[in-house]
């Protein structure tokens, strides 16, 4: 019997770097040739995933587990679509616009599907597809935007810690914290991979380097 190692994940979470056109927000929006995007590279930007059970959500045990974890004690339900969404067209333009939030952002699709853009350290578009049962977590400080795909649907389960915040910051706003914390998270962990490769001579180098630069970048 041959086993598989794919990452179940993949069946309802995809990711991909976006071309520049100006075509339809809607469509997939790839290079080319396709430039694809692994979980685990979005989990170095903070941005975390999960493969959960859709049809029964309100029993699910990892659902369960992870709220209780991280504190998400509030949900509510939002369907995106023009017979559902009240002021759809100005509600899926919003959505669009590119933004940050001083809070993580939860989303889990129930049903439906949608399309989550996120920049990532280079400032390039990185398109993350979200089928049903996928979940998905972005962290404060990251620029994203969200928009439907060509199915024109998505429901969509949101989770707080607390009550519900969702206020929008459109780029640019650099100065905030969380986008400061967002940006030193990420390059504190990849200069401390890059550390684990060198000499011990280049690492105190290094040190000295990052101390002594205001800039922070990846």
């Amino acid at each position: 019997m041959v086993s598989s190692d794919k990452d179940p994940r993949e069946e309802v979470l995809q990711a991909w770097y976006m071309d520049d056109s100006d075509e339809d927000q809607r469509l997939p929006h790839h290079k080319e040739p396709k430039e694809f995007v692994s979980l685990d590279q979005l989990a170095e930007l903070g941005v975390l995933s999960w493969k959960l059970d859709a049809d029964n959500h309100e029993n699910d045990p990892e659902l369960k587990k992870i709220r209780e974890e991280r504190g998400y004690t509030y949900m509510d339900v939002c369907e995106v679509c023009p017979e559902k969404l009240p002021n759809y067209e100005q509600k899926i333009k919003s959505f669009f616009e590119e933004h940050l939030h001083t809070d993580e952002e939860i989303r889990f699709c129930a049903a439906g599907s949608g399309y989550f853009d996120v920049r990532d350290c280079n400032d390039a578009w990185i398109r993350v597809w979200v089928k049903k049962g996928g979940m998905i977590i972005l962290p404060a400080g990251i620029y994203h935007r969200f928009t439907l795909d060509e199915s024109n649907y998505i429901k969509a389960l949101r989770f707080f810690v607390g009550e519900p915040v969702w206020t929008p910051h459109n780029r640019p706003n650099d100065h905030l914290p969380a986008r400061y914390n967002n940006m030193s998270r990420i390059l504190w962990k990849r200069m401390l991979a890059t550390m684990l490769l060198m000499p011990p001579r280049k690492i105190w180098f290094r040190l000295i380097v990052v101390r002594g630069t205001e800039t922070l970048c990846c």
